[in-house]
């Protein structure tokens, strides 16, 4: 085995999981379910059939992740953070195969009982604080918190909040990347990492 997995994770067969990944106590991989490389799954997870991690992704203590989930690169997932993927059950009705999808774009946090709501996208590097509930899709770089989680501003990748000048510039105090902020004709804004040479 090319990954670690502690003596009471149960690893499926027909489960894949990349090289150096490392699976912790009581943990259950499930069979179909793919993770990449380097990735740190905490004690007491689980990761249901058709779910896809991909490298670097770190879940927490008590998450569980439910078929119709995929997450990008260097996804981070906060203890007992929360995952739905039928939008209406029922115990008396089989909905198996009825399951809506959610993707967590690459270098996204989601933080501690945070509830994800199926069906939505988490854009990359945005951030959920922690107990938010997310009932609808996540920009890029956004900042939600709260019930129903609301925007509360802009965050860079190395995960601090981003001041905008009148310019629509902002630049990360950790990284010195600079960010562009641009609202749209119809009132909606989105935020892009500017390159080496200024451009978006």
């Amino acid at each position: 085995m090319d990954y670690q997995a502690h003596e009471t994770a149960v690893i499926d067969e027909g489960a894949q999981i990349g090289a150096g990944t490392k699976v912790w106590h009581f943990s259950h991989i499930m069979p179909g379910a793919v993770l990449g490389e380097r990735c740190n799954i905490g004690q007491n997870v689980v990761v249901s059939p058709g779910v896809v991690l991909g490298s670097n992704v770190k879940v927490q203590n008590n998450v569980s992740i439910y078929e119709g989930v995929t997450c990008d690169d260097d996804v981070f997932l906060g203890p007992s953070c929360v995952f739905t993927n039928v939008t209406n059950p029922r115990s008396a009705v089989n909905r198996r195969g009825q399951y809506a999808r959610t993707h967590v774009g690459r270098g996204a946090s989601i933080g501690a009982n945070a509830t994800i709501v199926c069906g939505h996208d988490i854009g990359a590097y945005a951030f959920i604080g922690a107990g938010a509930v997310v009932t609808k899709n996540v920009p890029a770089y956004a900042l939600v918190v709260g019930n129903p989680a609301r925007q509360m501003g802009w965050m860079s990748a190395f995960g601090h909040r981003l001041d905008f000048n009148e310019e629509g510039l902002a630049t990360c105090p950790e990284s010195g990347e600079t960010y562009e902020l641009v609202t749209g004709g119809d009132g909606t804004a989105t935020v892009s990492k500017r390159d080496d040479h200024g451009n978006a």
